[in-house]
């Protein structure tokens, strides 16, 4: 069987290393006579993936001794709720940046808790840049900063980490996370969702820092209450097991890559090679500013929109699939996660050659 190129934005492309390693100890897991989704959440061989999956997490993210990280269900818009339920810590408002679809459903359910200030907005640019954080209108009184490093779907992603001071930031990573290096002392908390460069759908990840955890409302479903799940080590019920123990092997293969300096100079490299070429003619065309764009998730249309089918077509008989951009943005998005090699975009900017050489 040849392995196709996933440009899925989400479930996306595992590593190939890791896919074989868990097909190896499907059936048995080191010895132990039982797959990793058959073992007890509270046995010692599962408690040994969970710690080992943190530490190395820890250690590749440079998590400071100060931070929880909680290994979590839901997906990241179960987040949206979860935020203002924990953290608006007796206050009445929040800021929140709009800079896409994400960052809209983020506000639209903050809005059912508390009085949301959008401190600033990209609606004005159709979400092809973003304001410089002098403009932003902020609110001294906000409990925290909330915004989104990298939409998914426009493919608009902040250059730089807003300096917020006292204020929480906050910060939905579920498309940039784990992509380059980060220095995690600038957020109050961190989370995202699994299914695009940490492991498959049905885990969320949550960095928060300890002095944020312990303020939530009465209200707050234990299951969603962040200092019910630290004291409870994630497990305040069964977490999703298996797709953790993939996460945590997902967390070594990126140790071997050397760790997020080593990932983030590959996907710095697909992703200029990919912009590289939808610059070089009129026949592609990608609609974010430069400084703008994003590492993982490229939108781009061409210049005619009636060979879209065709182009997806031919992509799909290069094993090149699911480049369909999403129906509210239309054309092609290639999302190129860790997991994306970089022959997969070679081979699609080769694609992308030969199909203008036809039609253009």
């Amino acid at each position: 069987m040849t392995r196709k190129y996933n440009f899925s934005a989400g479930p996306a492309m595992l590593p190939q290393e890791v896919l074989e390693q868990a097909q190896n100890e499907m059936e048995d897991w080191h010895g132990s006579g039982m797959s990793v989704m058959e073992m007890s959440h509270r046995g010692k061989e599962y408690m040994s993936i969970a710690a080992e999956a943190e530490a190395d997490l820890r250690e590749i993210m440079s998590i400071p001794e100060d931070y929880k990280v909680l290994f979590l269900q839901g997906g990241a818009s179960s987040q949206f709720t979860a935020i203002p339920l924990n953290l608006l810590d007796g206050k009445e408002s929040a800021d929140y940046i709009n800079t896409g679809a994400w960052s809209k459903k983020a506000i639209a359910e903050a809005k059912r808790y508390c009085s949301v200030n959008v401190a600033s907005s990209s609606e004005d640019s159709n979400f092809s840049s973003i304001h410089p954080f002098e403009s932003w209108d902020r609110n001294p009184d906000a409990a925290y900063l909330h915004y989104t490093p990298n939409e998914t779907i426009g493919g608009l992603e902040f250059p730089w980490v807003p300096e917020t001071g006292d204020t929480p930031l906050i910060a939905d990573m579920s498309s940039t996370i784990l992509s380059r290096p980060l220095d995690v002392s600038k957020f109050g908390m961190i989370y995202a969702g699994a299914q695009k460069n940490i492991g498959p759908a049905g885990l969320t990840l949550v960095i928060i820092r300890e002095d944020l955890i312990g303020k939530a409302m009465d209200i707050t479903p234990a299951m969603m209450n962040y200092e019910i799940q630290s004291k409870g080590d994630s497990m305040y019920n069964t977490p999703p097991t298996y797709a953790w123990y993939l996460s945590g092997l997902v967390f070594k293969w990126l140790k071997k890559k050397g760790g997020l300096e080593g990932i983030g100079e590959i996907n710095k490299r697909k992703a200029d090679k990919l912009y590289a070429e939808i610059d070089s003619s009129d026949f592609y065309k990608n609609p974010v500013q430069k400084e703008f764009r994003s590492w993982m998730n490229v939108p781009f249309t061409l210049a005619n929109s009636e060979l879209d089918s065709v182009f997806l077509e031919q992509a799909a008989e290069r094993g090149l699939v699911t480049l369909k951009g999403h129906r509210s943005v239309g054309g092609m998005r290639a999302s190129i996660y860790n997991a994306m090699p970089e022959a997969g975009v070679d081979a699609l900017v080769e694609m992308m050659q030969d199909f203008e050489k036809q039609y253009g």
